[in-house]
């Protein structure tokens, strides 16, 4: 029954000329006696009783010695279906290699494989024995979700996902995109808190709230992006939003964290300790009555802004996991970047850490002596080398991980522009100063000297046989050798 044997005749004897008609008249005669043997007589067989004798099969080659040759027919739409992935799809499982694991096959990938016809006799000719052509792979191609699919797993009959969602798998890429459903959400979540804590500051007249809020706002808005906004407007549980993290967002996570907490610990016991508002807010303008007034757009709201740049490198890279990762320059994992984000951290959490315990143990002195001693023998003011230190690990940790988006770089750069040149090192040495020069001129001498021997915030050449530096160097090499010892613990 192959083709060249059955339609031989009609292509103009090229395989044996009118081997068709013998063809014709065996399978006749042949069905002729089964049927007559069937029905007992000798009357020619009716046009019901032929067909029920023709095979359903399509009679190609394939069909019929497929076995012979250890193979089998091409695939159906149903044998290519069931090789389809049976899980979502979502752009987390697609994109998961970016966190160090394997993704899924993509649309593309699909339809790669996909045949563009399957070329076997029964679908090239079955038409001609009146059964209908199978599916061409054009139209199942087409019959293919063109999106992810993990929004209707993920809002069930809702099937419309919210903005946050569109953003966070698969929205804008653009600069612009991002700005509109990333960035200013985190302003705006900003803003509020500072609306609290200027409300706060004002009941009880301390403007050191604001300062309150530097460390715990940043840390709130990192886990709400992280967390928050999954659980709340994509309905998943804590423990499946934190399972979604790769280890790396994790590990940001955990950073942000720990910063945050050592730097609210500082400022609250700091002002508990105190019992009034810090000295660098006691300033003429303070006493004029319109002051609080005017405190919250000139104080509270410009923090707010400088907040929301600061923490972009632990908040896009989870209102916008997708974005950021299309944007990275180096898509792949690297352990050394890692290595040296870990180590810039632990380093200069080592050095905010000491420089804290240090000036608290010397002020519990009541010395009339400048504090020049430990840490501060390299700087002085390693508190806030040691901040900036730590946030400049957090967009290298982004950069190992390829998730680092142009837009993150504005954190660390914004963090270490407040801290020398608006607050920080700044505002803290020119209130010294001040206060030094009407209450301790002792002191006012030694910090000009100081000023003269020591660099403000970056270690001179000369430090580099300083005992603290290379203290300070080795808690950053342990938190390497710790990371690397149980990473493989920390990432299941």
């Amino acid at each position: 029954m192959a083709e060249q044997d059955r339609y031989g005749g009609w292509f103009g004897g090229w395989f044996g000329g009118d081997k068709v008609d013998r063809v014709k008249d065996g399978v006749k005669d042949a069905v002729s006696r089964d049927i007559s043997k069937d029905s007992g007589a000798d009357k020619p067989p009716s046009a019901d009783q032929v067909r029920d004798k023709f095979s359903e099969t399509s009679g190609a080659e394939q069909d019929r010695y497929g076995r012979w040759f250890g193979g089998d027919k091409l695939p159906s739409r149903a044998d290519i279906e069931k090789r389809l992935p049976q899980t979502s799809g979502a752009e987390q499982d697609r994109y998961e290699h970016w966190f160090g694991g394997l993704k899924l096959p993509t649309r593309a990938d699909i339809e790669k494989i996909l045949p563009h016809e399957s070329g076997a006799e029964q679908d090239r000719y079955e038409r001609w024995f009146g059964r209908h052509e199978a599916t061409p792979a054009k139209e199942l191609n087409e019959s293919l979700p063109s999106s992810s699919g993990a929004e209707q797993d993920r809002y069930g009959a809702h099937f419309k996902p919210t903005p946050a969602a569109r953003i966070r798998f698969g929205g804008t890429t653009s600069t612009l995109g991002l700005l509109q459903h990333a960035v200013l959400p985190s302003f705006g979540l900003n803003s509020g808190l500072s609306l609290i804590a200027y409300g706060l500051g004002r009941y009880t007249d301390t403007v050191e709230a604001k300062d309150w809020l530097w460390p715990s706002a940043q840390v709130a808005n990192a886990w709400w992006s992280a967390i928050g906004i999954p659980v709340v407007h994509e309905g998943l549980s804590l423990s499946a939003a934190w399972s979604a993290l790769s280890y790396d967002q994790k590990l940001l996570l955990g950073g942000v964290s720990a910063w945050g907490l050592r730097v609210f610990y500082r400022v609250a016991s700091r002002t508990i300790r105190r019992g009034k508002d810090d000295p660098r807010y006691r300033t003429a303008a303070r006493k004029q009555p319109g002051f609080w007034n005017k405190a919250f757009f000139t104080m509270f709201l410009p923090e707010a802004l400088i907040q929301t740049l600061i923490s972009l490198p632990f908040t896009l890279p989870f209102r916008a996991p997708i974005a950021t990762a299309l944007a990275s320059p180096y898509p792949e994992v690297s352990s050394v970047s890692r290595s040296l984000a870990i180590f810039l951290f632990a380093a200069g959490y080592a050095l905010e850490v000491l420089a804290d315990t240090q000036l608290a143990s010397h002020e519990g002195k009541e010395s009339a002596e400048l504090n020049r001693e430990g840490v501060f023998s390299i700087v002085r003011h390693p508190n806030y080398l040691g901040d900036a230190l730590a946030h400049l690990s957090f967009p290298l940790l982004l950069f190992s991980a390829g998730q680092l988006h142009p837009l993150t770089l504005l954190g660390p750069i914004t963090n270490y522009i407040f801290l020398r040149f608006i607050g920080g090192d700044k505002e803290n040495e020119e209130n010294q100063e001040k206060r030094y020069a009407k209450e301790n001129p002792a002191k006012y001498k030694q910090l000009q000297q100081y000023k003269k021997t020591k660099n403000s915030f970056w270690p001179s050449l000369a430090e580099f046989g300083n005992k603290w530096l290379w203290a300070v160097a080795a808690v950053g090499a342990s938190g390497v050798v710790l990371e690397r010892s149980l990473g493989s613990f920390l990432r299941s």
